[in-house]
């Protein structure tokens, strides 16, 4: 009986209807593919097509190997249940994954397909957990953990939610589920189980490697890796919700002219336009965008305007999208997929009418005016209810693929804004998915509140979309809903989120600062309201003085974050990194959640606990670090204690580098 066989560099195992095939997917990778009744399925969800390569194969009647470079995999067939195991080892072999057995009575199947009506099923793929082994990666979750072992995570898109299915094992592997489904991922102590609600076949990539590095280098050949960092993107960025007419947008950007502060970008937020899904501006309140444009340009500041996905039954461009089937439809029902400020159906970006549409839209009303760089608000999309199964885009069900949506919604304007004649391109977008930073996403961590709590959730939300391949991220510094302006504790919130927010790869202030005021256009029709001053002057004088000086320092450190755009356009590099990612050799660090690293050379100790002028930080084993506050120095492996009085956060150089910060914090 022949369970195995090569074609070409792959090794392919058939039995009772399922097909596998495994193949070297880029250097030190595999990838590996599962159906029922059927062929195996060309073409990839996320993965881009690998260069070929020359992986070793040997066949044996019940089991059989396949090596490429630092990984392997054994299949081992089941002489009683005649079922498949797979497992995956390093080049020393040490077992680093494995499917689990078929448990002999138990009857179990390490890959279980369920049949669906339509010919997809429902799939579920279980792995033996070693109890050991810490997970880190897998998007941006709402919650202050970092190793992800014992964790339950949708596998869906939600606002604040940004699900990237690969992670990085401390076992020295990294693992893409390869599937757009809607489903969940149960990383147990006893086993790691995936599941998808609905899909046509089984597809994940695993890969190898000495470091974290290595492993995460990886991956971004396996799935694209960021454009170069415009210049812009290095300073600081100004944004509230919502500046909403043409003057007072020129007046807040004179006003940072005037005082001498440095401001690269100036962000006007939703509901500038008429109806949503008109993409142009509502002639009311900016009856002349193009000069308000060319006057922020003359100031030295790019202008980005928000963009939203759904589209008014009222739009001028409602009929003609549906009657062209540029929408994503419901499945039954009426067809109102948000309710806000009218009723609203999603545009479908998975279709590439849909894209080439909008963008000429977009084009027309922004880029032609000189915008050259776009907010993608709502990209999940934010369903009113999130029941997936009640919608279809062009590529097929949103519980079979719905997980591409944000990466086709970066795609589509950065394919317009290159056809356009624009390189320099970086787009801030509130979702994503595998493959997204290929097309210039910096992704913002969603409306999350004014707190303490949320706060802290933010570095182990940045650290892990890092991690998943996305290393441009940011927050709504100080948080986006529930901030009063003149609130003292708010106030010490915002200058310790600031703080943080000068060491992440883009610095924004945003928020929907309160008491808002509502707006109310000529016509009499209530309009989307505009919050409380959230510019850097609004917060007290001593305020002021502290988050000029943090611009200031932004400034400062434009070369160095240069170079860390470099490190993540050239080799994939999260430019916030966990302190293991440097450090894999010192056990503590794949520990800390609440420090980290910007770039390689600076520890970076938020303040993140209300009325705290002192935290305890760990400095790393292999180095030694200088407290810029103070100049201290200390060797690595031990815990410090030091002060931080409101104007200071805890940052240390790594071996002296960067030294023109010291005294500056």
């Amino acid at each position: 009986m022949n369970y195995f066989e090569r074609n070409d560099n792959a090794l392919i195992f058939r039995q009772e209807g399922e097909t596998v095939r495994i193949e070297g997917w880029q250097n030190n990778s595999l990838r590996v593919r599962s159906c029922m009744m059927g062929e195996i399925r060309e073409g990839s969800a996320a993965l881009l097509p690998a260069p070929s390569c020359s992986p070793q194969i040997e066949i044996g009647e019940t089991e059989a190997s396949i090596t490429n470079g630092a990984i392997k995999a054994v299949l081992r067939v089941d002489a009683w249940r005649k079922s498949l195991q797979i497992t995956y080892y390093n080049r020393k072999g040490e077992t680093l994954l494995s499917e689990i057995p078929s448990g002999g009575a138990l009857c179990l199947k390490a890959r279980q397909f369920q049949s669906l009506p339509g010919g997809s099923y429902r799939l579920k793929v279980s792995f033996l957990s070693n109890p050991e082994e810490k997970i880190y990666g897998m998007g941006q979750y709402q919650q202050e953990l970092m190793d992800l072992k014992g964790c339950n995570l949708e596998l869906a898109h939600r606002n604040s939610q940004a699900s990237i299915p690969f992670y990085l094992s401390s076992l020295g592997y990294g693992f893409l589920w390869n599937n757009p489904a809607v489903g969940e991922v149960h990383f147990g102590t006893n086993t790691t189980e995936w599941l998808a609600r609905s899909t046509r076949q089984m597809d994940y990539w695993i890969t190898a490697g000495n470091t974290p590095a290595e492993i995460e280098e990886n991956y971004a050949n396996a799935t694209g890796k960021a454009p170069m960092m415009p210049e812009y993107g290095l300073g600081f960025w100004q944004c509230k919700l919502r500046y909403y007419n043409q003057q007072e947008v020129i007046d807040v950007a004179a006003e940072y002219k005037k005082r001498g502060i440095p401001l690269d970008v100036l962000v006007i937020d939703y509901y500038h336009w008429p109806r949503c899904g008109d993409y142009r501006f509502d002639e009311e309140y900016f009856p002349a965008p193009a000069d308000m444009v060319k006057a922020l340009h003359d100031m030295g500041i790019e202008t980005m305007v928000s963009i939203w996905p759904q589209v008014d039954w009222r739009s001028e461009n409602y009929e003609e999208m549906k009657q062209q089937g540029l929408l994503v439809t419901s499945k039954a029902g009426v067809d109102v997929q948000m309710n806000f400020h009218g009723n609203n159906v999603f545009m479908d970006a998975t279709n590439p009418r849909t894209r080439s549409y909008v963008w000429e839209k977009c084009k027309k009303n922004y880029a032609d005016l000189g915008i050259r760089t776009f907010w993608l608000d709502e990209a999940e999309p934010e369903f009113a209810t999130y029941d997936y199964e009640c919608y279809r885009y062009h590529a097929g069900t949103v519980e079979e693929i719905g997980n591409i949506y944000p990466r086709e919604y970066s795609r589509l304007f950065y394919e317009g804004q290159r056809e356009n004649g624009q390189d320099d391109i970086v787009n801030l977008v509130r979702c994503a998915w595998a493959g997204s930073q290929r097309y210039g996403a910096l992704v913002w961590s969603g409306d999350i509140f004014s707190s303490y709590e949320d706060f802290r959730k933010q570095i182990c939300a940045g650290l892990h979309m890092g991690l998943a391949g996305i290393p441009w991220w940011t927050t709504d510094i100080g948080g986006f809903h529930g901030g009063v302006t003149d609130s003292p504790d708010f106030q010490e919130l915002l200058v310790r989120w600031f703080q943080f927010g000068t060491f992440c790869p883009v610095m924004r202030l945003h928020g929907c600062r309160m008491p808002d005021r509502p707006i109310i256009n000529q016509a009499g029709e209530v309009r989307e309201r505009t919050g409380a001053d959230n510019e850097v002057w609004s917060f007290g004088e001593k305020n002021y003085e502290i988050l000029v000086k943090y611009i200031k320092i932004r400034e400062m450190m434009r070369d160095y974050s240069r170079s860390l755009m470099r490190e993540a356009h050239e080799k994939g590099a999260p430019v916030m990194r966990t302190l293991f990612y440097e450090f894999p050799e010192d056990k503590n660090c794949w520990d800390i959640k609440d420090a980290y690293l910007y770039g390689s050379d600076l520890l970076v100790a938020p303040i993140v606990y209300s009325k705290a002028t002192s935290r305890r930080v760990y400095l790393p084993k292999g180095a030694r670090w200088t407290l810029c506050s103070t100049g201290e120095i200390w060797e690595g492996g031990q815990t410090v204690e030091v002060n931080a009085p409101i104007s200071t956060i805890p940052l240390f150089l790594r071996d002296g580098k960067q030294n023109y910060l010291i005294g500056q914090i």
